[in-house]
């Protein structure tokens, strides 16, 4: 499985636990692999490294979002920020550049130019600070 796919897994799982239906990863998890696929190891991680980090996370949108606090962004846009944000804190194997870039492809998947572009603007100031 391609990293792009690996990191859709992980969009979709995160995307998923923000509705709070059902707050075991672990659950939506074994759901996922019996309806869908088999969740591979890198979405697992990357999905339960943002649900024990979620909170710091927040706080760098919200640091960053001129606009927009995590609490008010869609769904759709949060969950692709999630996981830019936790691989670029803590996935060394990621380079910068390439979480901002997939991030941005998801958003221009699964959300709208201009989510795309708020994404990319968040990311790209969280990049420079680095």
């Amino acid at each position: 499985m391609k990293r792009n796919q690996m990191r859709e897994q992980a969009f979709f799982l995160t995307f998923e636990n923000l509705f709070e239906i059902n707050d075991n990863l672990d659950e939506l998890i074994a759901l996922y692999s019996e309806n869908v696929e088999e969740v591979c190891d890198y979405a697992k991680e990357i999905s339960a490294g943002i649900k024990d980090r979620s909170e710091e996370l927040n706080d760098i949108i919200n640091t960053y979002s001129k606009s927009w606090k995590a609490s008010r962004l869609p769904k759709v846009t949060l969950a692709i920020l999630y996981i830019a944000l936790y691989e670029m804190k803590y996935v060394e194997s990621v380079p910068v550049s390439v979480a901002i870039n997939e991030a941005v492809e998801l958003a221009k998947k699964y959300a709208s130019t201009d989510d795309a572009s708020y994404i990319n603007g968040i990311l790209g100031a969280v990049a420079r600070e680095k």
